[in-house]
């Protein structure tokens, strides 16, 4: 897909001072595309902060050694944040997904820009660069980088190649292409090391985690004559196993191993009362859709939302709407 950088770019250009945001929960292709299009107006000679609604988790942490990307409300406040020529926003375009952010977005002064890949969207009152045929917002900050030549250096190529090996699960996703191999490559060549990053990523779970795994995986329910199964994490599970709500990554995915399931869905109790529930699916399944009858959205095939009620509850509404997308 030819995308028109030309608009984005002359928002660049014409500004100096520019914030970066992402969505709540920012996952590796949220942090790696910030740190990557930081690093990409910085080379440009531009002053950069990062900000989101949510602090990275802490698996993420060896991407930002140096702290650089902030909590809304943790080291820096929102009258802060507004001060800035232009606001840019990455792996989003949905408010619910801004939380906080999304206030500031629409009280500022600042021009804004938008760079995703999602479905689901809002018009948030920006220059919006947007492919949906990309398998991470990771790819298009490379291809910023190339259109405007900016070299990446090796903690940025890293950043990015997290980014999208994140996404495409570790590129088992249908929506890895012959342009996320041909972006992968070009990051290696930079020096990037897959064999460590995936340990990085995926081999460094604690004692805590895999007992959450297990007590989950134990309690696993199959529906809809065997095309949905899903899961539910209660607060309970995190204090009685000691671990926490990032320890939870991935967990949705094992449903999709079983013969049969076209859909899976993971409930988690929020400590504020609400519920996250994120939404798998294999290939021609649209999940997003079912997210967006709750004020979320995402990719057809990998989408989610935060619905206010007890966790089963939510569990009961959510999953005829499953089922019924699942039957196709």
């Amino acid at each position: 897909m030819a995308l028109d950088w030309k608009p984005l770019v002359e928002l660049i250009r014409s500004n100096q001072r520019f914030v970066l945001s992402s969505h709540v929960r920012p996952d590796a292709d949220a942090i790696g595309s910030e740190l990557g299009l930081a690093h990409i107006l910085q080379a440009l000679g531009k002053s950069v902060r990062i900000v989101n609604p949510s602090a990275p988790p802490p698996n993420l942490g060896f991407l930002d050694p140096t702290k650089r990307v902030l909590k809304l409300g943790d080291g820096i406040t929102a009258d802060e944040m507004k001060d800035a020529d232009a606001h840019i926003v990455v792996d989003t375009s949905a408010w619910t997904q801004l939380q906080e952010i999304g206030n500031v977005l629409k009280t500022t002064s600042a021009k804004k820009g938008v760079i995703d890949h999602h479905v689901s969207s809002d018009d948030l009152g920006a220059v919006t660069v947007k492919d949906t045929t990309a398998a991470a917002t990771g790819e298009l900050i490379f291809e910023l980088a190339e259109f405007l030549n900016v070299k990446l250096s090796i903690e940025t190529a890293t950043a990015l190649y997290c980014a999208i090996a994140t996404d495409t699960g570790w590129f088992r996703f249908p929506s890895t292409t012959g342009r996320t191999m041909r972006i992968i490559g070009a990051l290696i060549d930079l020096g990037v090391e897959p064999a460590a990053l995936y340990s990085q990523l995926y081999e460094q779970h604690t004692q805590a985690r895999l007992r959450l795994f297990g007590r989950v995986i134990s309690r696993i329910v199959v529906e809809g004559d065997g095309k949905v199964a899903y899961l539910s994490v209660a607060q309970r599970d995190f204090r009685e196993t000691n671990a926490v709500p990032a320890d939870t990554e991935d967990l949705v995915n094992e449903c999709l191993k079983i013969a049969g399931v076209k859909a899976a869905f993971i409930a988690i109790e929020q400590l504020n009362g609400a519920v996250k529930v994120s939404f798998r699916s294999r290939l021609g399944i649209d999940v997003a859709s079912v997210a967006e009858q709750f004020n979320g959205g995402g990719h057809k095939q990998a989408a989610g939302a935060v619905i206010q009620g007890e966790l089963i509850d939510v569990m009961k509404r959510v999953l005829p709407s499953v089922i019924q997308v699942a039957a196709g």
